[in-house]
This record gives structure tokens, sequence and C-alpha cells, in this order.
């Protein structure tokens, strides 16, 4: 690795998530808890996870769902298959609501929290999104994909935080 790329990417661990991050909160795929099943999947036609949320005035999370989530929902009964088992299902089709079938606690971090821990806590626990928390509740979201974006960006350009 040449010297500069290696400046580049200790500074771009260095960096804040909250300088990052997708601000957006107006954009974030969120969703109440109590939202029904089905209006979950036709969301999820279009996105690749959403948060859920006890309410949209607080913003207190409580959950996620992404699109292989939506195997509880869609996988057979049991009785249809016996070379391998889903780790949960849901018996209930698309008949109830968001909280019925999110991950609960999901994997958060804090906008003063290092890209670097950000990423350590991706790999960890195998996802490609964390929700970006403040005591204020949800406040936006750094994936993977944005991370990707900046640091290609970055060697671009030579600069982290501009874009």
């Amino acid at each position: 690795m040449k010297k500069e790329e290696s400046k580049l990417i200790s500074e771009f661990y260095e960096l804040k998530v909250e300088q990052l991050m997708d601000k957006k909160i107006w954009d974030l795929p969120l969703i109440e808890k109590d939202m029904p099943i089905d209006n979950v999947l036709s969301i999820l036609d279009g996105k690749s996870h959403v948060w859920v949320v006890e309410n949209k005035n607080n913003k207190k999370l409580i959950g996620i769902i992404t699109r292989h989530d939506v195997l509880q929902v869609l996988a057979p009964p049991r009785d249809y298959y016996n070379f391998f088992t889903l780790p949960k299902t849901y018996p209930h089709g698309t008949k109830g609501n968001a909280e019925d079938i999110m991950r609960k606690d999901p994997i958060t971090c804090k906008p003063n929290d290092r890209i670097v821990d950000a990423l350590l806590k991706m790999i960890r626990h195998s996802i490609r999104r964390l929700a970006v928390e403040s005591d204020n509740g949800l406040i936006g979201e750094i994936t993977l994909s944005h991370l990707i974006h900046k640091y290609y960006l970055a060697t671009q350009y030579h600069s982290i935080t501009d874009d």
C-alpha cells in the first residue's frame, strides 16, 4: 500500500460517524411498530430494510426488518420441509404487524463513534447497516454501501468529507 493510501485509510477510520452518515431522516425507511405486515412488504419491495420505531414523533428505535427477515413470513410451514430449518417462522402469513416480525434491539452506533468502530460492529455482527442514535432517538443511518462510496470518492479526490 502506498504511503498516501495508508494515510487516507487511517484518516478515514478516525472520522466520526456523523461526518459520513446519511442524515436525511425524512428519507429513512422508518415505520411504526403497528404497521400491518402487508404494508411492510410493499415498502420492502423498494427498500432493503426498514427501521421500526415506537412512533414517528419520538423516533425511539425498537427494531429492524430486512428483506431477509421476510423469509419467516413467506416460508412454508415446517411440515413442508425436513432437510433444513429456519431459525424462526411466523405462522400467521401477513396477518399481524411490524412488531411481530422485526428483529428486536438492532445494532446501533452514536454520531460521535469513529468509523473504524462502526465498521468493526458491522463485521462482528455480520450486518451492512447501523442505525445512528442520539438521546433523542434515531437520527440517521450509516451503511456499508455509503462508506464504500465515501471512501471511493476520497481516493479519487483525496478528501473524505467533501461530497
